[in-house]
């Protein structure tokens, strides 16, 4: 789940006005009843912080490395459809050019990972539980 509107639109083809686009779906009522249906399934905070980690572990450059070779400054309006969630820097140095410093894409695998295993640890619990009334029930284990 992205949850951010206009990059879910342009995911979805959406291409010329994704941010339009992302509000006239999300005022659908089978839209807005899918998307609260699928949230429901997932713990929020846990859900958005993995988001997060996935689209700095695996989002696209492109539009910070358009930035950077680009010959004349960007309109707001551009600068307001570039993806630059992955950049943590810019700077414009004395000397001129312009540097761009990207947050490390393996922090968020990292926690990814960590999160992961988390999730792995507590379910064992829950096929402990299961084999144990596979055992009550059939006199053996159900893993077996």
């Amino acid at each position: 789940m992205l949850r951010n509107g206009s990059e879910a639109a342009a995911r979805s083809g959406y291409t010329l006005s994704p941010k339009s686009a992302s509000v006239k779906l999300l005022a659908r009522k089978e839209i807005a009843d899918e998307i609260a249906a699928v949230s429901a399934r997932f713990k929020p905070v846990q859900t958005e912080a993995a988001t997060g980690y996935k689209r700095l572990a695996f989002g696209s450059a492109a539009d910070a490395l358009s930035l950077l070779f680009c010959e004349e400054a960007p309109t707001k309006e551009e600068l307001a459809e570039m993806d630059l969630f992955n950049v943590a820097e810019i700077k414009r140095p004395k000397g001129g050019g312009l540097e761009i410093k990207f947050f490390d894409r393996l922090k968020p695998l990292e926690r990814l990972s960590e999160m992961s295993e988390s999730e792995t640890a507590t379910a064992i619990p829950f096929y402990e539980a299961l084999n144990g009334s596979a055992k009550a029930l059939y006199g053996r284990d159900g893993f077996e």
